[in-house]
């Protein structure tokens, strides 16, 4: 059984480098998919901004953030779920009234995600069909649509600073803030920082993340923070990277009236994280450990378990993947139903790619 939790792991981290450095190299071409690109110029229409009137959000429901808590532990037995002594949230927060289901991608690549895959009316379409399916199979759970755009790239390329990352036009970000609108959708802004940091790059996006609708992402698969090219070995984040996001977050929050951001954090490895519990949790930010390994649902229950359950924070979320998920036997991607059954706490964010 040892053997077996190591080997599981390990396999779903491979086969999840092999894509993501693919991808990446894909999407760091500046030509490659422009052509093809019909979501990044949306005509007649501006992007949406503060959608909600500052300081207008009420108080959270204490004992039903409670129950909810507990509900989503799915009768956890190791005391582990839900995280004890953690804060409430300030007005406003979505988890865990909601569960937020997301599509992944950038718009320069068709191979980076379904978000950048299909054209903008069939990508959405797809998308309100998924959130259909997860309220039939969590009645109780409201669902909350998404877009999770990459807004930094990790590239094979050093590029001019020799940062190996690429910075997606804000142009690009303002287009996604359109058909999120249109989806009633939240965005989240996703950053690989490659041999940056995340201190230099996540000040990039203040203007936007004013905005109540919009989130952050964090990958520390591509944070090298060894000098590594990304793509060769996976990165890592350290807790006092995490808190150091959350603080800056937690900042905009407070200076500006909003409700709590979330940050969402994607791991498939222990030590793509470090020093898990020594992070800091705050009202102002919504923390979730997103399982994002691709593979069988064996493996994929096998990282879940090992490195999300047994690690916790405060959230947690899952990645499905519309392709690679079903490479091998037994050639499924896992439906809502079976995520919901098969997982404990129940992934209250959910993304696709």
């Amino acid at each position: 059984m040892k053997l077996k939790s190591v080997f599981v792991p390990a396999l779903i981290a491979v086969c999840s480098v092999a894509l993501l450095s693919s991808c990446n190299q894909s999407g760091g071409s500046k030509t490659a998919d422009k052509k093809a690109d019909t979501t990044a110029k949306v005509k007649g229409e501006e992007a949406d901004t503060l959608g909600v009137l500052k300081s207008s959000y009420p108080p959270i429901d204490k004992a039903k953030y409670d129950s909810l808590l507990k509900f989503n532990a799915h009768n956890d037995t190791s005391g582990r779920w839900p995280v004890k002594n953690q804060p409430y949230p300030l007005g406003g927060a979505i988890l865990p009234f909601k569960r937020v289901v997301s599509f992944y991608g950038n718009l320069y690549s068709k191979k980076m995600g379904i978000l950048g895959e299909l054209p903008p009316k069939e990508m959405l379409a797809k998308l309100k069909g998924e959130v259909k399916a997860w309220e039939k199979a969590d009645p109780k759970t409201p669902v909350q649509p998404a877009l999770h755009y990459i807004a930094v790239v990790a590239q094979g390329d050093g590029g001019k600073d020799g940062k190996y990352r690429y910075r997606m036009p804000f142009k690009q970000i303002d287009s996604i803030l359109v058909l999120a609108k249109k989806a009633h959708a939240i965005v989240f802004l996703d950053v690989q920082v490659a041999l940056s940091n995340i201190q230099a790059e996540l000040p990039l996006f203040e203007k936007y993340l004013k905005m109540p609708q919009v989130h952050f992402g964090m990958d520390p698969e591509f944070s090298m923070k060894d000098g590594s090219k990304p793509g060769k070995k996976i990165g890592t984040y350290d807790a006092a990277d995490i808190n150091y996001v959350t603080g800056y977050l937690a900042n905009i929050v407070k200076k500006n009236g909003l409700p709590p951001k979330i940050l969402v954090i994607h791991r498939f490895t222990k030590k793509m994280v470090t020093n898990y519990k020594n992070i800091k949790l705050r009202p102002e930010v919504q923390i979730v450990m997103d399982m994002d390994g691709w593979g069988e649902p064996d493996l994929k229950t096998g990282t879940y378990r090992y490195f999300i359950n047994q690690e916790p924070v405060q959230f947690t979320g899952f990645k499905l993947f519309y392709k690679n998920d079903i490479k091998k036997a037994p050639h499924h991607l896992l439906t809502p139903t079976e995520v919901i059954t098969r997982y404990s706490p129940y992934p209250l964010y959910i993304q696709y790619q």
